[in-house]
């Protein structure tokens, strides 16, 4: 699988854009490697503060508060984090004075030894990484397990051997600057309008996802959701074995299902895999993810009783659809990482109604209508905080109750003070966090802060 070695990397200047997760640990391997590392980001020095030192300590030079033309010049190699948009003027000016640029996805793809097997789609792609890597470990394979997940990609180069089965979350935002990453396997689970901020249009969000199959050969497979349409538009972009799932319809190759079986049907042969009941997940969305896992794990040599016995005991990965607590009859759920429309639905369509749902945050160029039919049918009120609450309250008036809570403290405390035993407040804000939070997952641990805070009301449960 390696192009590169690392001897390749001695004395070579390499740039690194964007002091993220990925920007750190990207540094952080070149420089091991013999490169001479500079780093380059917008952000202030104050900004980046968490970030700087461990940099500095390495004897790494760092440039912040902007990004110098001269920096991006006299350069080898720039590397660029996924926050960074691809079309940055200064990346294009690189490129045209003929300066690779590439992202911390193909970096480490260069490296990392053993199969790769990629997960991308709008929503449950955590979730689907995480079990598929669950799977695997658990049948006896030497398992990674990163990505756009939390652990960078380039951190696992230096764990992986031969015989290493690379499990990967990747995000549109890494797929558009690969140039040779080629998954053994690799499945997008659905594609609905999301980051459409940086993209622009739909069709080039959809295009960024559909590169994961770009370098595949004829020995490689392709993973889609046979009930999403824009996933059947591209089996045309799969060039090896092509493997659907589907919770709705029969498939000749993959997994769907029947009565209470997950079946997979592969060469001709059909197998039980594992009962629905099997599945300790909340919804259909976490149906299909547990499809998806069952497809790509299954051809990937593991056998029924593997899979069963993984999906038996996984529970809810952080922040996706996680139950907190249940406080005076009022439980709590932690859906942080619904930052789009799309993963917010499928949150609402877990729940058969009197929800209180928390909204808001950094918006993305979404469509908020999209929600009213289930506000209309399960939602009590909604509790709008951020940047995003006015267009999000101009596009959902009627449909719900609206509170205009503004922070997420007084959202939660507003969702408790007015909810009855039964209830359930629901944290799915379809908006990224970055008005208010660090992360999705800032934004989760502290719903999670604030609803162990909640003092019970001490007669009793309200009616």
């Amino acid at each position: 699988m390696s192009q590169w070695n690392f001897m390749e990397l001695k004395n070579k200047r390499v740039l690194v854009v964007g002091l993220g997760r990925s920007g750190v640990a990207s540094a952080i391997f070149l420089q091991e490697h013999g490169a001479k590392v500079i780093v380059s980001d917008s952000k202030s020095e104050a900004q980046l503060q968490s970030e700087v030192p461990a940099l500095l300590d390495r004897g790494i030079s760092i440039e912040t508060g902007q990004h110098g033309q001269r920096t991006f010049r006299d350069q080898d190699l720039i590397v660029v984090s996924p926050g960074v948009p691809s079309d940055q003027p200064q990346l294009q000016h690189a490129r045209s004075l003929g300066i690779p640029v590439i992202g911390e996805v193909e970096l480490a793809f260069r490296f990392l030894q053993g199969k790769v097997l990629a997960i991308t789609g709008s929503n449950g792609k955590t979730t689907t990484t995480t079990l598929v890597g669950e799977i695997l470990a658990k049948s006896g394979r030497k398992t990674l397990v990163g990505g756009n997940i939390g652990t960078p990609v380039i951190s696992l180069a230096g764990q992986s051997t031969p015989d290493s089965l690379v499990v990967l979350e990747i995000s549109s935002f890494q797929l558009e600057s690969i140039e040779k990453f080629c998954p053994w396997i690799a499945a997008i689970l659905n594609i609905t309008p999301d980051h459409l901020d940086r993209h622009h249009t739909f069709q080039a969000y959809v295009d960024a996802k559909a590169r994961i199959f770009e370098n595949q050969q004829a020995a490689d497979f392709g993973v889609l959701n046979a009930d999403d349409p824009t996933c059947v538009s591209l089996k045309n972009k799969v060039h090896g074995p092509l493997l659907w799932f589907s919770r709705k319809q029969t498939v000749e190759s993959g997994a769907y299902v029947k009565g209470d079986q997950i079946i997979f049907h592969h060469n001709g042969q059909a197998q039980s895999v594992l009962n629905r009941n099997d599945i300790q997940l909340k919804g259909e969305h976490n149906l299909e993810n547990v499809l998806a896992a069952v497809a790509m794990t299954m051809v990937a040599g593991c056998t029924p009783q593997q899979v069963r016995q993984a999906v038996m005991e996984f529970r809810a990965v952080e922040h996706r659809l996680e139950l907190i607590a249940t406080v005076n009859g009022i439980t709590f759920y932690n859906d942080s990482k619904a930052t789009n429309v799309d993963a917010t639905v499928k949150a609402l369509e877990s729940f058969p109604g009197n929800i209180h749902l928390i909204l808001g945050g950094k918006d993305k160029g979404s469509d908020y209508t999209v929600l009213n039919p289930l506000l209309r049918e399960r939602v009590k009120r909604a509790y709008l905080i951020g940047a995003a609450a006015d267009k999000i309250a101009s596009q959902i008036q009627g449909a719900a109750e609206l509170v205009r809570s503004g922070t997420l403290d007084r959202a939660v405390r507003q969702a408790f003070d007015a909810g009855n035993s039964g209830d359930v407040v629901l944290l799915a804000p379809a908006c990224a966090s970055f008005d208010q939070f660090q992360s999705y997952e800032h934004r989760g641990r502290v719903f999670k802060e604030l609803v162990h805070s909640l003092t019970p009301v001490t007669t009793g449960d309200r009616s």
